[in-house]
């Protein structure tokens, strides 16, 4: 596999980017980007499941943007809106991510070690093929899964989070599930959720994808289905259809 390294110290983020399509069109499919410091729109658009980007530093906003089959290591945090409209692939954060991660998340994964800010989630959907998940090893801000409309959410709080979610989760949500591992406050959910424990087809979902996710930071599994999970779902899928004449 051919491996490019650039050197991202002081770049503008659009040169930066441009040195990333260069070595992608040379040949690359394993580019390491070395000192970033909020450079944006790092793999934005990229094509491709056999290019790896690897990002030593802090990326800035929309990593990953309209992403379609790549993967992105971010071996530090991550600003705002990583996954932005997000097709396939995915984003392994060994930090913290900033809000509206997975904004309009169409496919792929997104992997987050540590803490998320607001809005993650808001407009995740999924079609046909396509299915969003975000997994988040610590615990998330408010409006947690806003408008969802498909795909999973998966709150861990593997670090010790006395809050795993803020406030108002799920308002508006009208698609897909979210999963916390712990107890929620029925006072801090959306009048759009309910909220139930999860059946056999949603544990051997959330199986499928933890492995993956413990595999990439080495966590423990057994440790984290120790503790029991809760499902938050969708009252209706039409939640303002009474707001409408037709």
């Amino acid at each position: 596999m051919k491996e490019a390294v650039i050197n991202a110290d002081g770049l503008h983020y659009k040169l930066l980017n441009e040195m990333v399509h260069r070595a992608l069109e040379e040949g690359a499919k394993r580019i390491i980007l070395e000192n970033v410091a909020g450079q944006r729109y790092i793999g934005d658009g990229l094509k491709g499941e056999d290019i790896e980007i690897v990002i030593r530093g802090t990326p800035g906003n929309d990593l990953a943007a309209f992403m379609d089959g790549p993967r992105i290591v971010v071996e530090g945090n991550a600003q705002d809106g990583v996954g932005n409209t997000m097709n396939r692939g995915e984003v392994i954060i060994y930090g913290d991510a900033g809000d509206i991660l997975g904004y309009s998340m169409r496919g792929g994964r997104i992997f987050v070690r540590g803490d998320v800010g607001y809005r993650v989630g808001i407009h995740m959907k999924a079609y046909k093929d396509l299915f969003p998940v975000v997994i988040v090893g610590g615990g998330t801000k408010d409006f947690l899964g806003e408008y969802m409309a498909g795909g999973l959410l998966v709150v861990l709080g593997l670090e010790g989070n006395d809050e795993l979610v803020g406030d108002f989760v799920g308002t508006g949500m009208h698609g897909g599930s979210i999963f916390v591992r712990g107890e929620v406050d029925e006072r801090t959910l959306g009048k759009e959720v309910k909220i139930a424990r999860p059946d056999e087809d949603d544990m051997t979902l959330l199986h499928r994808h933890l492995s993956d996710f413990c595999r990439c930071f080495d966590v423990d599994l057994e440790e984290i289905l120790r503790e029991p999970f809760l499902k938050l779902y969708p009252y209706t899928y039409r939640p303002y259809g009474r707001l409408y004449a037709y």
